[in-house]
């Protein structure tokens, strides 16, 4: 994520003129474009013209591409959480029993959130811009998305593998640590997408109070107890 030491997001630089590129790769580079703009300097404040000018295209021939910047927000967050609930599906299906479907959905969710920070950034902070019914759209997608960290966990308390209080209150928990990750992680770290992501996957097992053959996760220590 581009970010001066301050935090603030730096404003792209302006690529080549994209004059040789296929008209499904000018499209593409508009919409990072206007990613990169939107986490820098705000969606209300970037205009179509900015974004024309960051991938070298003027005035009316960037309409030839894209209606207005408000199809590429929506497009970019609905693209985000059609990706969060496609890598949930994954990460579920290839994983057995309630504990393990649990750490590798906390698994997906953070090394998206850790490699898509830009996206991650605007998803949360936009939310507000959308117009209906594409914010309808992006927060049914969202509801889902943490039904199905909820649905989890209610499922491994019922079987007796979670101790939890709050199902929902547990699956926002962990839902808002992998979103944390997206403003201060960095490739080339302490620790490597897939360090960070089993740590955390660790860290939601806590949170759930998971038992696991004779290992009970619990707070207050730095390894999992044996009981």
């Amino acid at each position: 994520m581009p970010a001066t030491q301050g935090g603030q997001y730096e404003r792209p630089h302006r690529p080549a003129s994209p004059e040789d590129a296929s008209p499904a790769d000018r499209r593409s580079a508009i919409r990072q474009a206007a990613l990169r703009l939107f986490a820098a300097q705000g969606y209300r404040s970037t205009t179509m013209t900015d974004i024309g000018a960051a991938v070298g295209i003027r005035g009316p021939s960037l309409y030839k591409h894209v209606a207005s910047k408000h199809e590429l927000l929506a497009e970019i967050m609905i693209g985000t959480m059609e990706q969060l609930i496609a890598d949930n599906t994954a990460a579920v299906a290839g994983a057995d029993g309630v504990c393990e479907q649990l750490r590798r959905s906390v698994e997906a969710h953070i090394r998206y959130h850790a490699r898509h920070r830009l996206e991650a950034f605007v998803g949360n902070r936009e939310i507000g811009s959308l117009e209906r019914p594409d914010q309808d759209r992006v927060l049914s997608r969202r509801s889902d998305y943490e039904r199905r960290f909820r649905e989890l966990i209610e499922r491994g308390a019922a079987e007796g593998v979670f101790q939890v209080q709050s199902a929902r209150i547990a699956s926002y928990s962990i839902l808002d640590m992998g979103i944390g990750v997206a403003s201060w992680f960095h490739e080339g770290g302490e620790l490597s997408v897939d360090q960070l992501a089993y740590q955390y996957g660790d860290i939601a097992l806590r949170i759930v109070g998971a038992r696991l053959e004779g290992v009970s996760y619990e707070w207050g220590a730095g390894a999992p107890a044996h009981i």
